[in-house]
């Protein structure tokens, strides 16, 4: 695999600025952390962004989320004992908001979500996925590493 330039470097206003609306999700929104990761890996996954999958794997894990219910975000509709209405309602969002180009957000979608979380609440989810799909095409763009070692 080719090195890519590190953006962190190259542009690091750019990246400063997404950070600062990470930091409007984590300090004025009411969404909790957990929720708000639970729907940043969900979306992680979907863009296959390594270095997003296993940062927001062990943020949540920090959080106490158990391996368990980490090991099954992905088929989190089979398992959906294991992840509350808000968490289910989230991910469903995450899936179809990351999927734009397919989904098109149909009219059921965007009620169902709205019945759950309300104005406020869903457009920062909206805001919180959006910074996902944009940190995941950075991330698989620049083919910036995971934590992870062999």
């Amino acid at each position: 695999m080719t090195d890519r330039l590190d953006i962190y470097k190259v542009a690091p206003d750019a990246m400063k600025a997404l950070a600062q609306t990470h930091g409007y999700l984590t300090t004025q929104t009411a969404l909790p952390k957990t929720l708000i990761d639970l729907a940043f890996l969900r979306a992680s996954e979907i863009n296959g962004c390594a270095y997003c999958i296993d940062m927001h794997s062990r943020d949540l894990i920090k959080q106490g989320v158990s391996a368990d219910k980490l090991f099954l975000v992905p088929v989190w509709r089979e398992a959906a004992w294991l992840f509350d209405a808000r968490e289910q309602a989230a991910l469903a969002w995450a899936e179809t908001v990351t999927n734009v180009a397919a989904s098109h957000i149909p009219d059921e979608a965007y009620q169902a979500a709205l019945a759950v979380f309300g104005d406020k609440d869903l457009a920062d989810l909206t805001v919180a996925i959006a910074l996902m799909n944009a940190y995941n095409r950075i991330g698989v763009g620049f083919r910036i590493k995971p934590a992870a070692r062999a």
